[in-house]
């Protein structure tokens, strides 16, 4: 009981937290056990018997989100077991790929972690490196992690884990690896609560070499302007000049020489007096004259940045404006942001306003003011705050006789984002919602859980009055106390 910690001795704290441990760890096991049978129950092929071809047609089929030999699941179920879990669907999907992998693929190592005996996040990591395999060859894995997963530390299980999944095909792991070798990418995380973000490129090495080349040089170049920077944060601050071609070519053809007149000596083992840049940043001297006469400005980005600011913001107090795909700013962050570039300023929308469209389709103005009243996706607990979605009508649209729909049902007032794979089910699993003010939408799931989304986020409520709301007159206010 927490209300004893105070009267414990060390010998009982330490006690208490073993136990402790103990109970966390068979209380996931629980919730994935739970999710396990939540499988089992929907497991049946929804495609089969005399509803197959509509259930195949809307999409209701079933999904394999396990390894080989993993039974499948009926599409549709995977949202409503996320909601009364209060996660995202893809966080439930993938602890449920990873509990059926451990109870079909990996017995050995579920006993030991339904024992509490192992950490079941460790586990569930086991089963996602060793997923590609065949469910003839993951044997292997599972009998070396069962024997060391509750004994060793947690980075040595996962270390000896990666080896086991490669020796248990070698031929797949060479094969996997040369389609990595042909996969490059570069990828952007997510912005931190401090602005900050991720930047992870994936180069042919020449390439990587070249930027590598292009970063120190421009760090160099800068670090005057940066007395008290420290190397990492002056190569930072390098990339980001290689988003402004710009002003990174003027940069380049104001600094030709290479610091401190040192010379390349690849490239001229007997230099001249005039020191010049290395190979990667070389330019001949015409090409370089030339570029000094050149307007450089237009290849300055473009872009569009949406900031939300508060009202209070107008009046010069201090705040925090939030910024689209970059998250909460200061000011003086913001005003970093909208320097050395040439800004336009749009219109401020009035959010208030309540906009009306005759036909079906949402136009782009409305779409806009969608998007800034909710914020993203209108599903519970969905974590898309991304423009890039359907826009649904909560209340079904009601195409009329045909001809001539009836009026206003298009409109801020029955309008809400959803991604595609939330708006199917919203459409075809029999889930109901209803907007019921401005970013306020009420849920009810097939199997009676109720919702409120709004500004503040997924609410459970009553589901009879989530029911209450969905089955009002058109037109009839709802209050939401």
């Amino acid at each position: 009981m927490i209300g004893t910690l105070p009267d414990l001795d060390a010998t009982g704290l330490l006690a208490l937290a073993t136990e402790a441990v103990h109970a966390r760890r068979q209380a996931e096991v629980r919730d994935l056990e739970v999710l396990a049978q939540w499988t089992a129950v929907h497991s049946s092929d929804p495609t089969e018997g005399p509803d197959g071809a509509t259930a195949r047609r809307l999409g209701n089929v079933l999904v394999q989100v396990g390894g080989d030999g993993t039974p499948g699941v009926q599409d549709f179920c995977l949202g409503e077991i996320a909601l009364a879990r209060g996660t995202g669907v893809m966080a439930s999907r993938h602890a449920l790929a990873d509990v059926l992998d451990l109870q079909h693929r990996l017995p050995l190592t579920w006993a030991v972690c339904r024992r509490g005996e192992c950490e079941p996040w460790v586990a569930r990591r086991i089963a996602e490196l060793s997923r590609h395999l065949g469910a003839d060859r993951v044997g292997l894995v599972d009998s070396a992690m069962s024997r060391m997963i509750a004994t060793e530390s947690a980075g040595r299980v996962l270390e000896v884990a990666e080896a086991k999944v490669i020796e248990a095909d070698p031929d797949l792991h060479d094969e996997r690896s040369e389609a990595e070798r042909r996969r490059r990418f570069v990828h952007l995380g997510r912005t931190d609560e401090l602005g900050l973000r991720m930047l992870i490129a994936r180069l042919d090495a020449g390439d990587a070499a070249a930027v590598e080349a292009t970063v120190r040089r421009v760090a160099e170049v800068v670090e005057p302007l940066h007395p008290e920077a420290h190397p990492d944060e002056l190569r930072a601050l390098a990339v980001a000049w290689l988003a402004r071609p710009a002003e990174l070519m003027t940069l380049l053809l104001e600094h030709t020489a290479a610091p401190d007149g040192e010379l390349d000596p690849e490239l001229d083992p007997e230099p001249d007096p005039e020191p010049f840049l290395p190979r990667a940043l070389a330019f001949p001297a015409d090409l370089l004259d030339a570029l000094r006469e050149i307007d450089l400005t237009p290849l300055a980005p473009k872009g569009v940045l949406h900031v939300h600011l508060h009202e209070a913001a107008l009046h010069g107090r201090d705040g925090v404006a939030r910024v689209e795909g970059l998250g909460p700013v200061t000011f003086g962050r913001l005003a970093g942001l909208l320097a050395r570039v040439d800004l336009r300023i749009q219109p401020v929308k009035d959010l208030s306003d309540r906009v009306r469209h005759t036909a079906y389709e949402h136009p782009e103005s409305l779409r806009d003011q969608v998007h800034l009243v909710t914020g993203g996706d209108y599903w519970p607990y969905a974590t898309s705050t991304s423009r890039n979605v359907d826009l649904d009508h909560p209340t079904p649209f009601d195409h009329g006789d045909g001809r001539e729909p009836p009026p206003d049902q298009t409109g801020s007032h029955n309008s809400g984002p959803l991604g595609r794979r939330h708006h199917r089910w919203k459409t075809h699993a029999g889930y109901r919602s209803r907007q019921c003010g401005e970013g306020r939408y009420v849920w009810l799931t097939p199997h009676g859980l109720g919702f409120l989304v709004d500004h503040t986020g997924t609410h459970r409520i009553h589901p009879e009055k989530a029911r209450m709301i969905l089955e009002a007159p058109a037109g009839v206010d709802i209050y939401l106390g």
